[in-house]
């Protein structure tokens, strides 16, 4: 399947995702890997993520980009070589991207109820035992830890807690956005986080808005 959605947040950033309904073979057509990307796309045990790797190259190549302009810092966090920020993001059957001059992070999760065992762990889940039913919290916590995980991507600095060091200010469903914080090292830095649902998945991502100290 070609782009799912194109997201233009401001002429600066733009959202991409992909509904990977391809297989491995049709995915590689067209895209050239760098030597490092092939021996790692090999190494990949699973099909699933092998599509989903390919399909975040294609991804690239829609806004006019080859593997060979994307790299890893030594924290592991994509960077494009003409100096614009990136995150990536793949889950089961979607893959997502998002380019700006500034900052930014995203993540996609599949809503699953999986994330009421494991909430603890990245947020106080009595904060959500107010709401009408299992699939309203299931649906707030995804949409929680998706904010975490891209203000984890975006801030990228070695022993950031989503429990102790990230905190997503509260939201009604149909507001589609957010405020989160992380609170590290003696510095507050705020951003803005927007949401939105589709096929059972959560998008989540985040742009830069202040720092504190």
């Amino acid at each position: 399947m070609p782009l799912y959605k194109t997201i233009t947040v401001n002429p600066n950033t733009k959202v991409l995702i992909w509904k990977i309904e391809e297989s491995y073979k049709d995915l590689c057509k067209g895209i050239m890997l760098s030597t490092n990307c092939q021996a790692r796309v090999k190494g990949m045990l699973s099909d699933m993520h092998r599509r989903g790797f390919m399909s975040v190259r294609h991804l690239l190549a829609e806004i006019g980009y080859t593997d060979d302009d994307l790299f890893y810092d030594e924290n592991g966090k994509p960077n494009l070589k003409d100096g614009k920020c990136i995150s990536i993001t793949h889950s089961y059957t979607f893959s997502g991207i998002i380019i700006s001059n500034s900052e930014v992070g995203i993540d996609i999760e599949m809503q699953r109820d999986k994330i009421l065992k494991i909430a603890n762990k990245f947020t106080p889940l009595k904060e959500y035992r107010t709401l009408a039913n299992d699939e309203a919290v299931i649906r707030k916590l995804t949409i929680v830890w998706g904010a975490k995980e891209s203000l984890y991507k975006l801030y990228a600095k070695k022993g950031v807690s989503f429990l102790h060091h990230i905190d997503i200010k509260d939201f009604p469903f149909e507001a589609g956005e957010s405020t989160g914080d992380v609170i590290f090292n003696g510095n507050i830095s705020s951003y803005q986080l927007y949401f939105f649902e589709f096929e059972g998945f959560t998008c989540v991502y985040a742009l830069e808005k202040s720092i504190r100290k």
